[in-house]
């Protein structure tokens, strides 16, 4: 059988795009066109043979990996593999790394890897306290006003901090409201099941400017035997919550979707009633499920008084939006929380893939390289400005919202690649690299080549969605040779195994060089 070759390299259809003919308009036809302008570049005085076999050789499948297309029934036209030796010019392999794909998550590494060089890794988010009237032994006569700045991760445990903080400085008792001030970012409105039909599922929270806890619950679903029932605990609990536990204590086996919990919110966010229903087996002892509930400042108001409750404060209104002084108004904040450095932010969004925090880098990209408040064009013209001062080629990149969870997304593995030997090349490689997971070890890799020679000898984020496998990262192969290695695969149900099946034969054809 015939070795899978890839489709025509970027430089080809640059040629087909410089000979004046009319823009294609399917990728097939992009395809067709390159081609031919390959055919007419090889046939050009010049062109050696040698030169051309190289290039094969380059854009060839290993055969490990043909073998499993093949296994699978699949062909190469969906799949885009680039590797490139860390200090080499040219890559060892690039099978049509120059097709735009969905990268999924691996989009994460762009996102990361231009706010680590743009913002520094001790870059930290300011959450800004003032006060709204006078503070008289311990009981402010007026409103406590927070201003969001975009913190990607403010915990419940963080926020607990903050709670402690404000006590320490003599605040006791709040006779106002909590008036949020959000405006720092400006986030378009979104449905939160137009992605897939799952709005409470926390990947699908959207960015706030003063988001608590990823405006998600994590709900202990317990067994007690003894009293024959179920009981659900939230963590963090939340004062303008209320939870509808219709939950029966069952018999059998511990099994079945969700251990047979069922959750629903009637009246959707703006309702501060969740319903829990079914039968949870008593052999099951204890489940956890996490969901995104209420609207942003409701949920930020609910854990915020739960956890001043808890440190000996009193918070007697509710919650509305509001304006924090100007700059140039030099009223000074009661209190100023800062966040967690970057360098710590990327390990939780690349090890762990989380969206929510990925978009608030995006947003964050747009307010500091322009000006507040952020939005996703300024992110994505700041993410422009890295790459084209580093001559990296953005053909049909689509950044979407800069997390990957989106059908729209697109990236090349070229780019992908020169990404990486960018980043490698960054004095933050060491931050950036340590923001991947490591394999057998820890994030989405923990599970994957443990007790294999491949464990830990590979630093890579992974993207997944349906029709979509995708990885990129560094893999250091047996010899000692670091290589950039990026697999795109779109096509119909690669999901499924045969997108990891692929990816492992490409990664261990790599460790074996």
């Amino acid at each position: 059988m015939a070795p899978v070759k890839s489709l025509p390299p970027t430089s080809c259809r640059r040629a087909a795009r410089r000979s004046g003919q009319p823009a294609p308009r399917s990728l097939h036809q992009a395809a067709l066109g390159a081609a031919l302008a390959c055919a007419l570049l090889a046939t050009a005085p010049g062109a050696s043979a040698a030169s051309d076999g190289a290039r094969r050789s380059a854009e060839t499948l290993p055969a490990p990996v043909a073998r499993v297309l093949r296994g699978h029934g699949l062909s190469g036209q969906g799949l885009s593999v680039y590797v490139l030796g860390v200090d080499d010019d040219a890559p060892v392999l690039n099978f049509n790394g120059g097709v735009p794909r969905n990268p999924a998550s691996v989009i994460k590494l762009l996102t990361t890897m231009v706010a680590l060089d743009v913002l520094g890794p001790a870059h930290r988010w300011q959450t800004r306290a003032y006060l709204d009237g006078p503070l008289q032994k311990g009981r402010l006569d007026g409103n406590l006003l927070l201003a969001g700045g975009g913190d990607p991760y403010l915990t419940v445990e963080r926020l607990w901090t903050f709670a402690r903080d404000l006590r320490a400085r003599g605040l006791n008792d709040i006779a106002g409201q909590l008036i949020i001030d959000d405006s720092y970012f400006e986030v378009a409105p979104e449905d939160p099941a137009a992605f897939d039909g799952q709005p409470y599922r926390a990947y699908n929270v959207a960015p706030h400017a003063l988001l608590v806890n990823f405006k998600a619950v994590r709900f202990d679903i317990l067994a007690d035997p003894a009293a024959g029932r179920v009981r659900v605990v939230p963590d963090p609990p939340l004062t303008n919550l209320v939870i509808d536990n219709r939950l029966t204590l069952g018999t059998g086996r511990c099994g079945g979707f969700q251990r047979g919990v069922s959750f629903r919110a009637p009246d959707g966010f703006d309702s501060g009633r969740v319903v829990f229903s079914g039968r949870f087996p008593a052999a099951c002892d204890e489940y956890s499920l996490s969901r995104s509930v209420l609207t942003p400042n409701e949920f930020t108001w609910g854990a915020f008084k739960a956890l001043w409750q808890q440190v000996g404060g009193t918070l007697e209104g509710g919650v509305e939006t509001g304006s924090a002084p100007a700059d140039d108004d030099e009223v000074d904040p009661f209190f100023t929380h800062r966040s967690a450095s970057l360098a710590e932010i990327i390990r939780a969004v690349n090890k762990y893939s989380n969206n929510v925090m990925t978009r608030h880098l995006l947003l964050t990209l747009g307010a500091e390289t322009r000006e507040p408040p952020g939005t996703v064009d300024k992110g994505v013209a700041a993410i422009g400005d890295w790459m084209a001062a580093r001559g990296i080629a953005d053909d049909g990149l689509i950044i979407d919202n800069g997390s990957g969870l989106s059908r729209r997304s697109r990236m090349t593995a070229e780019s992908l690649g020169a990404v990486l030997r960018a980043a490698w090349q960054s004095p933050y490689s060491a931050e950036f690299i340590a923001s991947m997971p490591l394999s057998g070890m820890d994030g989405t890799l923990r599970n994957r080549f443990r007790d294999e020679p491949l464990a830990g000898r590979m630093h890579l984020k992974t993207g997944r969605l349906d029709h979509v496998y995708a990885l990129a990262g560094f893999v250091q192969a047996g010899s000692g040779k670091r290589y950039a290695v990026v697999c795109l695969h779109n096509a119909e149900d690669v999901h499924r195994g045969p997108g990891k099946n692929v990816q492992d034969a490409v990664l261990r054809w790599v460790f074996n060089r």
